[in-house]
């Protein structure tokens, strides 16, 4: 995965804003790979925690969050 404003994959704690395939803007915490290699996700409003296999639908890095 690479984040789209800097080229660069993201770093583990930083928050980033995500862009769904609905247009929905949110804004996820990056929590890296697990001991299965799966790669973990915070949302930074609800909580919740996933892995990015879990999702069903298409999303992207737009940057880090400035916020």
């Amino acid at each position: 995965m690479i984040v789209a404003d800097t080229g660069t994959p993201p770093e583990t704690g930083e928050i980033y804003d995500i862009e769904l395939c609905s247009g929905e803007s949110r804004r996820w915490q990056y929590l890296g790979p697990d001991g299965r290699e799966q790669i973990w996700w915070r949302d930074t409003e609800s909580g919740l925690e996933f892995s990015e296999g879990s999702l069903m639908y298409a999303w992207h890095v737009v940057g880090k969050s400035s916020r």
